[in-house]
């Protein structure tokens, strides 16, 4: 066991649980299906044509990499699955490897990680072809001071130890040299984004911005990946089935994401009426929200914040109760909420891990939950 991982796991013991969750292989394909529709529906030219109008000029810079560690965060029901929301610079992928390793699974753990680095240099292949990957930079603001802040040198560790330079990095650590990116003198090829300024548009993170821009650098997630994945407005279309039609998706694929995706709509100020008695029935977040940040369910509201929420271009998603399940924690049995989290790369899920908490959203700090390995039957 990786000692950063195991001072992690002392000094925060809420974030993982000793839980583990089974799910049954039905599960587990009825999730792979749901993940090639909505992949299959992201790569049409009239999808991407509907989310780009409304993205940030900098997510239409072309771009070859696909993006690393999507996260397909689902709640299970008894009629299957249902996807809350997508992310794209989704933590704690390889946290939950060495979780796995710990239970047991030391040679899953192992073909992961090098899964993993295959990934990274999958992108740099995309994007450079054959040149050697020499050096990347993991990247988030004041990254010592991040809540996964062990996971990047956990990366680090992982990149080195597989050849390839790495560092921990803050934006401001950056210097342009022409169309190079450099950090401490050297060049950085690739940079693995973890920011959630997703369009770059903070200062700090100018330089990042213009040598991406220049084609200097890759960058893994990037804006166009979070503008086709993660933004919560595709979710309208992804769940409304007359958009479905217009974009000509196959009925097979329509049915699939129909069931699969709760219904999600745009909150306008002329229909706040309408949203406030119907408030039970909605969750709302913000377009580009992350990590439960502004999202609220409606039966928690008040007048206050849902008079921001009419104003603040936010979009509704119908509620989808998580599933429960029981788990001891200090010789007592809890009930704990689960989200089940797919870490997918170019529609593949590569690994599956359980959020367990209690409260409204996903929080690591309810004793006994946090991260758990999933298992399939």
């Amino acid at each position: 066991m990786n000692q950063i991982f195991e001072q992690m796991r002392q000094a925060q013991p809420q974030f993982f649980s000793n839980a583990e969750l089974r799910i049954s292989a039905g599960m587990r394909n009825q999730i792979d299906e749901l993940i090639s529709a909505i992949e299959s529906v992201i790569a049409l030219p009239a999808f991407q044509s509907w989310a780009l109008a409304r993205a940030p000029e900098i997510a239409r810079c072309p771009a070859k990499a696909q993006g690393v560690f999507y996260g397909y965060d689902f709640h299970l029901t008894e009629n299957g699955p249902r996807l809350i929301e997508i992310n794209t610079n989704a933590g704690g992928g390889l946290l939950n490897v060495y979780l796995l390793a710990g239970r047991g699974r030391a040679e899953e753990g192992e073909c992961l990680r090098q899964e993993f680095v295959t990934m990274f240099r999958e992108e740099w292949r995309l994007e450079r072809g054959d040149a050697p990957l020499k050096r990347i930079a993991i990247v988030d603001e004041k990254p010592g001071e991040q809540f996964l802040a062990p996971e990047f040198e956990l990366f680090r560790q992982l990149f080195a130890a597989n050849g390839i330079d790495a560092v921990v990095a803050d934006p401001s650590d950056f210097t342009r040299l022409g169309n190079q990116l450099m950090h401490e003198g050297k060049p950085v090829d690739m940079i693995y984004n973890r920011l959630t300024d997703f369009s770059l548009d903070v200062t700090v993170n100018a330089e990042i911005r213009s040598v991406f821009e220049a084609g200097g650098v890759v960058l893994t997630p990037h804006p166009r990946a979070h503008a086709l994945y993660a933004d919560k407005r595709n979710l309208m279309q992804l769940s409304d089935e007359a958009a479905l039609l217009e974009m000509g998706v196959p009925d097979a694929t329509r049915q699939i994401l129909l069931k699969g995706i709760p219904r999600t709509v745009m909150v306008q100020p002329e229909d706040g009426e309408r949203f406030w008695s119907e408030r039970k029935r909605w969750f709302f977040k913000p377009p580009a929200g992350f990590g439960s940040r502004a999202a609220y369910r409606g039966d928690k509201l008040t007048k206050r914040v849902f008079e921001e929420i009419l104003h603040g271009g936010y979009i509704a998603q119908e509620v989808v109760p998580p599933s429960e399940h029981q788990v001891v924690v200090q010789e007592q049995v809890q009930l704990m909420k689960a989200d089940i989290r797919a870490y997918v790369y170019q529609a593949h899920v590569q690994l599956l891990a359980a959020r367990l908490y209690q409260g409204q959203t996903t929080n690591f700090r309810t004793p006994g939950g946090g991260f758990a390995p999933v298992f399939v039957d």
